[in-house]
């Protein structure tokens, strides 16, 4: 699976942006999906995760009721909607895919994941 994240962009503090990721070839539909972040000099780190089934979502604590993950299996599409966007959360955004059976702890690991998109860039200015 090759996944395209876009919905990348520049935004005054505040303000909300939203990232969509979709693959190139196959479904979404039999993997949990996840976005990850690395703002320069950093380490990459889990922002939030979907399960296959949509049902259980996670996030970490800093993009928590901010950052609203879902997708739409129909449209082959999972998305990462982000609101009240600060400084701080500047950073290359990817999307990643793991198997099902993948359990719901392990979605925060980067290294759970087998597909990567190729990032987007988000900026938010203060």
């Amino acid at each position: 699976v090759q996944l395209q994240a876009s919905g990348g962009g520049l935004v005054q503090a505040g303000g909300s942006l939203r990232l969509s990721c979709a693959p190139s070839g196959g479904t979404l539909s039999r993997y949990n999906l996840g976005w990850f972040r690395q703002a320069p000099g950093k380490e990459r780190e889990f922002a939030a995760a979907i399960s296959y089934s949509g049902m259980q979502t996670y996030y970490t604590d800093s993009v928590r009721g901010r950052f609203t993950i879902s997708r739409d299996n129909a449209k082959n599409t999972v998305y990462l909607q982000m609101n009240s966007l600060k400084p701080e959360d500047t950073a290359a955004y990817y999307c990643a895919a793991a198997t099902a059976v993948t359990a719901g702890s392990r979605l925060r690991v980067g290294s759970s994941y087998s597909y990567w998109g190729q990032g987007t860039q988000v900026t938010v200015s203060s």
